[in-house]
């Protein structure tokens, strides 16, 4: 993922952190299996392990946000 912009890269992790979260909310919606949070988030974990560039974001910030 090239970097381009006024901001410091550093200001620009929420950004991908709220990417995952959407991405997130999408999976538990779409899926009954993924509707408990604990669920969802060991399958978070597993897809992350398995497939660590699955999206391009990923390089930067690939966990979940607590708060979501």
């Amino acid at each position: 993922m090239q970097y381009y912009g006024a901001f410091y890269r550093s200001a620009l992790y929420p950004f991908p952190a709220r990417i995952n979260a959407y991405l997130m909310r999408w999976s538990r919606n779409k899926y009954k299996r993924l509707r408990g949070r604990k669920k969802a988030q060991a399958q978070w974990g597993m897809v992350v392990k398995a497939r660590p560039r699955l999206f391009a974001h990923w390089i930067w910030v690939n966990v979940v946000p607590t708060a979501w």
